[in-house]
């Protein structure tokens, strides 16, 4: 029984190590902080410019067919669902 509890006391302090040291609400909000601060400078503009990107090669060709959602995973044994498939299978059973 004591154990785990001081295998638990070690990942505690642990991740305690990992955060700086920081305990409490004080931990907690520096994540918040550095989560938000992440989004806004890296993770927004990088999807706005893949955006934008995205409406240039639209704008640039009309006919240009762009992809804007993934594929349907599909249990069987293809992995994906797009159109017609396993037919020359199908035509040897």
């Amino acid at each position: 029984m004591a154990s785990w509890r001081k295998s638990a006391g070690n990942v505690r302090s642990f991740v305690g190590n990992l955060t700086g040291g920081l305990r409490g609400g004080s931990n907690l909000a520096s994540w918040v902080v550095a989560g938000t601060l992440a989004y806004f400078l890296w993770v927004k503009p990088s999807q706005e410019l893949k955006r934008q990107q995205q409406e240039k090669a639209a704008a640039s060709d009309a006919y240009r067919y762009v992809e804007k959602r993934k594929p349907i995973p599909d249990p069987q044994e293809t992995g994906l669902i797009y159109g017609n498939k396993n037919k020359a299978k199908r035509a040897e059973e």
